[in-house]
């Protein structure tokens, strides 16, 4: 008989989620403040606020979420809600950050085919996209800060950052070809400093 791996049980020191309704209320007041992105605010919260997760701990399952397919916040609600109360907590996590936000965008599609073309709603959406670049500017520098304990030294971090923004942002090259060779490499990387 093959022993089953050890379950990922989070330290029990650190504040969690006080039931299936505290998980799906957190995410659906996560869900509501995100326009455009909810990555700086799930950072804030989770890691920042609620401390459910290390900044460490963050930045694993965010880099989980984003090679696995799909939309990386929902991918990352089901890590989440998975961790505290396995998969019904990854379907109250994903519930809270879908339904109510559904409902919203469904009622704001029906008024912006209505008053698109007023000049004060274009005004608004361009401020919006502005704060939303914004914040999720501020969260990747708050991340940046927990790269000097990453196993990859942060000179190499640096430069597979950058060969990753000029191989998208300016060669645009497909991200089907640039995530398993920079990702790729990042993990040999790291298994070679880790192995040492």
């Amino acid at each position: 008989m093959i022993p089953s791996p050890p379950a990922l049980d989070p330290p029990h020191d650190r504040p969690r989620p006080a039931s299936l309704a505290d998980l799906f209320v957190s995410f659906t007041v996560l869900a509501l403040q995100g326009f455009g992105g909810v990555l700086a605010v799930v950072q804030r919260e989770i890691v920042e606020r609620k401390r459910w997760l290390t900044q460490e701990e963050f930045i694993e399952d965010w880099a989980v979420a984003q090679i696995m397919p799909g939309p990386n916040v929902v991918n990352l609600s089901i890590m989440i809600g998975a961790r505290w109360f396995g998969p019904a907590g990854a379907l109250a996590a994903v519930a809270g950050l879908l339904v109510l936000p559904l409902a919203l965008v469904l009622l704001l599609a029906a008024l912006h085919a209505r008053y698109a073309a007023h000049p004060a709603v274009a005004g608004a959406l361009r401020g919006m996209a502005a704060v939303s670049a914004g914040l999720i500017a501020a969260a990747g520098l708050r991340l940046a800060t927990s790269l000097a304990r990453n196993a990859i030294p942060l000179p190499w971090s640096i430069g597979l950052a950058a060969a990753t923004f000029v191989l998208l942002a300016w060669l645009r090259a497909p991200l089907l070809w640039v995530l398993p060779l920079l990702g790729g490499f990042g993990c040999l990387l790291a298994w070679r400093r880790l192995r040492a």
